[in-house]
């Protein structure tokens, strides 16, 4: 038992180490196929009747980029997400893309998507001992609640205010928040499993 124990320690350590020790040509390929999967999930879509945001499971390949490719390619892999939508895939959220979509009341998020990838790869990539369950669902909770919230908020208010539509704090929240907490605590917490299985703690 301790040997098997020590084999999936083993392994897991030799292949984070191989994904951070990859190529730069690998490392993009990798960022690319993140970029695949975060257009995946922005497909699992519930909307909402009351808010132009729907309910997407994309948040949780933003911080799982994080996780597994560190703060640049993670960033690098929301940033190919983001231009290849506007430009040429119609993998946002329900099938959609193009810079109106990209402009429209989720723009402020995808700018959250970058900060988020950005912050958790940040953590991942420097405190080891960050990449266990409880202090990573804390880190995965401050960027899912604070770096894409605040400038997805901000940017569905302007969006809003620019359609003749301004609403108050309340109705704001209503739109851009508090119908997703629930999901988004399980998206947290599957990140953060996912960061106590996958990844090594020294």
């Amino acid at each position: 038992m301790n040997l098997n124990i020590d084999n999936y320690y083993s392994t897991r350590k030799n292949a984070f180490e191989r994904i951070q020790d990859a190529s730069t040509a690998t490392k993009v390929l990798m960022s690319f196929m993140m970029a695949c999967f975060t257009g995946i999930m922005a497909q699992i879509i519930i909307p909402l009747p009351w808010t132009p945001v729907p309910i997407t499971a994309q948040t949780f390949a933003v911080l799982c980029s994080g996780l597994f490719l560190g703060r640049k390619y993670g960033v690098l892999s929301q940033i190919i997400y983001i231009v290849l939508g506007i430009a040429l895939i119609p993998w946002f959220g329900g099938m959609t893309g193009g810079l109106d979509i990209f402009l429209g009341s989720t723009f402020g998020f995808f700018i959250g998507f970058i900060l988020a990838s950005y912050f958790v790869g940040l953590i991942s990539e420097r405190y080891a001992k960050a990449r266990n369950f409880t202090r990573m669902a804390i880190t995965i909770g401050i960027a899912n609640f604070a770096l894409i919230y605040i400038p997805g908020l901000a940017g569905l208010a302007l969006f809003l205010s620019l359609q003749g539509t301004p609403v108050g704090i309340f109705d704001l929240l209503m739109m851009g928040l508090i119908p997703f907490i629930i999901g988004d605590i399980v998206k947290i917490l599957g990140a953060a499993s996912v960061s106590k299985v996958f990844l090594p703690k020294d």
